[in-house]
């Protein structure tokens, strides 16, 4: 009898026979008929697979209804600490079924000597070069090419720090994501994560690395690390008390006086006899939210001599860090100075990447692509979440759809309207919020004159002076906050007023839509009296507002 072959998707071991799904010795507890749906699934990595094969399989010759998968789905998923949102093993093709994105180990050799008999280097160097999965990232190979590096470098005792910049929704979290997933293989490496969260009030002292560390001390096998924090740092331990029995936690409170300063000392000595023992990534999130005394931990663990095996991975989006002039910007350039960090800043995707999004989310055959391609990516302006967005809503809206095992686009492209989803439009307002009021008048008004736009012409509607406008337009630029500059253009009578235009079409339709429509009605005979020939893309379509008027001479 030939047994099947156990289905390795790190951090995870699939064990059929036994029908088990284990994360390291532990076992995770799973339902039969979950772990019949996890198993189909990875059974099948990359392929979709439909609800009524899925409820065949698992059910033969029962009547289930979709609740019922859904359920096993949710418990899967909870059961390997995956997001329906953001998905690193599940991913759900609405209304229409399943697809496993994990990425599934074929190294048995490699896995089987995990306890000896591999140099660390290039055990990591194998572990890390494993193929994205068919739903995995897209053109961000440079970037994990860097990190890679970085974890190298770290591997060798010199300890690193990175930063990860963009913008919102231009894939900070999923390129982490991406890289961890990747490191997580080599079981030597020991991965903490730990977020920042926006806070009111004047914020729990470093609480994303208390949360790293809480993390950290919970995984199995890492009691060891409670006994180093026991030895090196007492007071990281008074913060984190359900990690200690009652009369330890009592004692240790009798006896241990902390303080930021002594808490910053003792817990960069943990993270040192730690990576002495095993290499560490310390990853902090949403930085651009994080408390005084969590960037004094990232600076003071860059500028410690001590070997280290140790990287550092801090991520936040640069307009909100810039906008709040957090003292984050000043200590990233101060450690660049001094060359202890570097930094990656995500850039938008080219119209290349989006359309290996597109051949890997819809395969072949397919014939459609490259004018979808350029189509979502000017839509987009290369922002993986509007990416991902928009093609979510044309998929919905059955625009795209699978027909005779092909997909197939239902309309021309010419006819393609591009609504805006429901969770962008969300973020847009959230980020118009916060804003003042002076500056959404501006944008609103911007947005009836076009994607691009001079300042002359919006002072004008606003009845302010242009350099007020123009200085406005230019600090939302500089904070990459809805805008960019945009090429001068010479007018007739030799003037070249300051231009302007929207980072993403879709701010643009945010702004214009959420006007009352006599407003965008006035506003668009002011723009015409003035000759300006307002336009718009709507729904993907540009679209004159008003005929331009010429001014009376």
């Amino acid at each position: 009898m030939i047994q099947q072959p156990q289905i390795l998707f790190p951090p995870f071991r699939l064990d059929p026979i036994n029908e088990r799904l284990m994360r390291d010795q532990e076992v995770i507890p799973l339902r039969p008929k979950s772990f019949a749906v996890l198993q189909y699934l990875a059974e099948r990595p990359d392929r979709l697979v439909r609800k009524e094969e899925l409820i065949g399989a698992v059910w033969p010759e029962t009547y289930v209804t979709d609740t019922l998968l859904k359920g096993c789905v949710t418990e899967v998923r909870k059961a390997l600490g995956d997001d329906a949102a953001a998905p690193r093993f599940i991913e759900t093709a609405h209304r229409r079924g399943y697809r496993f994105i994990g990425r599934i180990s074929e190294d048995r050799e490699t896995e089987g000597r995990r306890d000896g008999g591999t140099e660390r280097g290039e055990h990591l160097s194998l572990r890390l070069c494993v193929p994205s999965s068919a739903m995995g990232l897209v053109g961000r190979e440079a970037e994990l090419d860097r990190l890679r590096g970085s974890l190298e470098r770290a591997l060798d005792g010199r300890r690193q720090v990175v930063f990860i910049s963009g913008e919102a929704g231009i894939g900070k979290t999923a390129l982490v994501e991406d890289f961890l997933l990747r490191a997580a293989a080599d079981p030597q490496v020991w991965l903490a994560r730990g977020q920042c969260l926006e806070q009111f009030g004047p914020g729990e002292p470093y609480l994303p690395a208390l949360e790293a560390v809480s993390r950290l001390c919970q995984e199995p096998g890492r009691e060891r690390f409670v006994d180093l924090l026991r030895r090196h740092a007492p007071t990281w331990l008074l913060q984190t008390p359900w990690l200690l029995p009652a009369s330890e936690l009592e004692a240790l409170r009798r006896n241990t006086h902390g303080s930021r300063e002594r808490m910053l000392r003792e817990i960069a000595e943990a993270i040192e006899a730690l990576t002495a023992e095993t290499p560490l990534v310390l990853a902090l999130e949403d930085l651009h939210w994080s408390d005084y005394s969590t960037l004094d931990l990232i600076s003071y663990l860059a500028r410690r001599r001590e070997r280290a095996r140790l990287l550092v991975i801090g991520v936040y989006r640069s307009a909100e860090a810039i906008l709040q002039e957090h003292p984050l910007i000043s200590v990233k350039q101060e450690l660049q100075m001094k060359r202890l960090c570097e930094e990656l800043a995500l850039e938008s995707l080219g119209e290349t990447a989006v359309g290996e999004y597109l051949r890997r989310r819809f395969p072949p055959p397919q014939r459609f692509l490259d004018g979808l391609a350029r189509l979502i990516h000017g839509r987009a302006r290369g922002n993986p979440l509007f990416m991902v967005n928009v093609v979510d809503y044309l998929e919905a809206e059955g625009l795209i759809a699978e027909r005779g095992g092909q997909w197939r686009l239902n309309v021309a492209l010419a006819e393609i309207e591009l609504g805006v989803p429901e969770g962008v439009r969300q973020m847009i307002e959230n980020q118009l919020g916060r804003l003042s009021r002076d500056q959404r008048q501006a944008l609103e008004v911007a947005s009836v004159a076009g994607a691009e736009f001079d300042v002359a012409s919006v002072a004008a509607c606003l009845e302010k002076g242009a350099m007020e406008v123009e200085e406005m337009c230019e600090e939302m630029a500089r904070r990459q906050q809805f805008l960019r500059e945009a090429p001068i253009v010479e007018m007739p009578d030799g003037s070249a007023p300051a231009r302007y235009g929207f980072m993403h079409s879709l701010y643009q339709n945010v702004l214009y839509q959420r006007m009352a429509e006599a407003r965008r009605s006035r506003l668009c005979l002011m723009m015409g009296e003035q000759g300006v020939g307002a336009a718009i893309s709507i729904n993907g379509r540009k679209r004159a507002l008003t005929p331009p008027v010429k001014l009376r001479s």
